[in-house]
């Protein structure tokens, strides 16, 4: 089963390793990640481009041309993979709630080992709710989801954001 990832980037640039993100993004078959520019200034838009071109099929980029909430830009990427991939389980991360001493690169490696174990607190969550979910509503903070399954992911002091 399939997850999509949400990661949301506004002036990232010196955050974003680009080699390294692309061998984590390319081992993760099962994750479509879809990368949301929220109208950087800095370089952010060309590395995270590149880092598509370089990648397998199942990374995505979006631009959003004027600098909006997280939320809007979170809605965003989710209108993009609701629209392009079937997928029952979205997640989403602002990269710049990544807290000191954590990395992007320690995230998206923390997702793909955690992968199963995301989507299995999703099913969770979507049980126990009582009235189905918008598509909106149902989008996830994926780091959230990581500091609540109480594994080993190094990524228990992270704000959720949204």
């Amino acid at each position: 089963m399939k997850i999509g990832v949400i990661i949301i980037f506004h002036d990232n640039e010196l955050h974003i390793e680009k080699r390294f993100l692309i061998e984590q993004i390319n081992e993760c078959n099962a994750i479509e990640f879809c990368l949301v520019d929220n109208n950087s200034k800095d370089k952010t838009l060309q590395l995270l481009m590149e880092i598509k071109e370089t990648c397998s099929s199942h990374i995505s980029v979006v631009e959003i041309k004027k600098q909006n909430s997280v939320d809007t830009a979170k809605k965003a990427g989710a209108r993009y993979m609701f629209n392009q991939f079937n997928l029952r389980h979205i997640g989403f991360v602002d990269a710049n709630s990544i807290q000191e001493g954590h990395t992007l690169n320690m995230l998206v490696a923390s997702i793909y080992r955690n992968k199963q174990s995301i989507i299995d607190t999703n099913l969770k969550v979507i049980e126990n709710q009582k009235i189905r979910q918008t598509l909106f509503k149902s989008i996830f903070s994926v780091v959230e989801y990581l500091q609540n399954i109480n594994m080993k992911t190094n990524f228990n002091n992270l704000n959720p954001s949204v």
